[in-house]
């Protein structure tokens, strides 16, 4: 296969859009309650997403359906071999979010006395909407590369929260890398070459594979649901909210530090969930530890899903109609002084616990402006009063600091190494 050319031939690519537009135009977009859609268009599934831009691909990018979440530790103490290290993933990632091969030659079109420069198994696979998203840990930081003087003040340790069970093997890292595509094989084959690349400079800590988005980042998606079976992320910030981003999410030149600026702050949190005991809560109780209705996703005391949550009015009893430990009552921006998260989780399923239960639940990934002001304040208000947890336990956790996007001729973190 010609390196040049997408991973799909010409003949494939033609059926897949024929195929996609059809199913697109006989799915079309509902409106649901509010002028949301209540089922989205399937049309752009295969299609490729920009790389380059001010700000990198799978943040406020339409949620795709599949993840591969991986976080690395540097091996090499030698600046030099981090930044070649970063020149070559991002022109790797470059090629394949564009629907080729990892790097010219690819699987197949190299000396056949050489191992491949791609494994081949997204070969005749489209791009799938496929956005790779690199960040960096506080451990990064540590003076291995002359940064330590580079590392944002908002780039905590996390602390570690009430009812925390974390797992040192699946938490941390120096560099963690998102994929996300509507294919789990592309996204997997995208973390499964970069590391390829990496070999001898880095090494996999901790990895999590995600199906089932659990936000929406577009008004153009529908809301999908979690494994307890409820609407997830009806409040979330918005790629149409540009005053959000502005406020919540992107670091201002105010913020600092200068490399940073245009970037955000990643959060990530596996939260396992106990369904096993959730599906043996009643009804009532679900929609009250959650404080919205199963079915239709609008908030207690409400109609329509995107209805607003009113967190003031009192049912029988005087007592809150949304309880006070209800889980949208403390995440809410009202009961967080304005503060709000771009989220970007998937349900999980990793086998059972040799216990008889399934080892399932949330891959939660967050972006904010500051960790300090607002993933933090919103966790310790969870972890501390919401009902729900006592049906999950936060068993990983990573903090990482994602740069600005890449221009042309650039690569991965190029302002924080000038």
């Amino acid at each position: 296969m010609s390196a040049g050319l997408p991973r799909r031939r010409l003949l494939g690519l033609a059926g897949a859009g024929v195929a996609l537009a059809g199913a697109g135009a006989a799915v079309g977009v509902v409106a649901g309650g509010n002028d949301r859609p209540a089922v989205e268009n399937t049309s752009g599934l295969a299609s490729a997403v920009p790389f380059h831009g001010e700000h990198q691909a799978g943040i406020t990018t339409a949620a795709q359906d599949r993840m591969h979440f991986v976080a690395f530790d540097v091996k090499t103490t030698k600046r030099d071999e981090l930044v070649a290290l970063l020149k070559e993933w991002t022109e790797a990632a470059a090629r394949m979010t564009a629907g080729q091969e990892a790097a010219d030659g690819g699987a197949v079109g190299g000396s056949a006395e050489a191992p491949p420069k791609d494994t081949g198994e997204a070969l005749d696979l489209p791009a799938s909407a496929l956005t790779i998203t690199i960040g960096f840990g506080p451990s990064l930081f540590d003076g291995r590369f002359g940064l330590a003087d580079r590392r944002p003040e908002a780039l905590i340790d996390l602390p570690h929260f009430p009812a925390d069970d974390l797992d040192p093997a699946r938490s941390g890292g120096d560099l963690c890398v998102q994929a996300c595509a509507n294919d789990p094989q592309v996204a997997v084959h995208a973390i499964r070459n970069l590391a390829r690349i990496g070999f001898g400079r880095v090494s996999v800590r901790w990895s999590q594979l995600g199906f089932g988005r659990t936000s929406s980042t577009t008004r153009a998606q529908a809301t999908p649901r979690n494994l307890f079976g409820f609407k997830d992320g009806t409040r979330n910030v918005k790629a149409e909210e540009p005053d959000a981003l502005r406020d919540q999410v992107w670091v201002s030149r105010e913020d600092g530090p200068d490399w940073l600026v245009g970037g955000t702050y990643l959060v990530a949190r596996r939260i396992r969930m106990h369904i096993e005991i959730w599906d043996r809560t009643s009804l009532r109780e679900q929609e009250e530890i959650i404080g919205r209705k199963k079915g239709t996703g609008a908030p207690l005391g409400q109609v329509e899903e995107f209805d607003e949550p009113d967190l003031h009015v009192k049912g029988t009893g005087g007592q809150p109609v949304i309880g006070v430990d209800a889980h949208i009552r403390l995440a809410s921006h009202e009961s967080l002084s304005g503060a709000r998260i771009l989220r970007r989780g998937y349900n999980f399923t990793d086998g059972s616990d040799g216990l008889g239960h399934l080892d399932a639940g949330l891959f939660f990934v967050g972006f904010n402006r500051d960790s300090r002001k607002q993933f933090v304040p919103m966790q310790t208000a969870l972890s501390t009063h919401d009902k729900m947890m006592e049906y999950v336990e936060h068993t990983g956790s990573g903090h990482f600091a994602v740069p600005p996007g890449v221009r042309e001729g650039g690569f991965w973190g190029d302002t924080l190494f000038r």
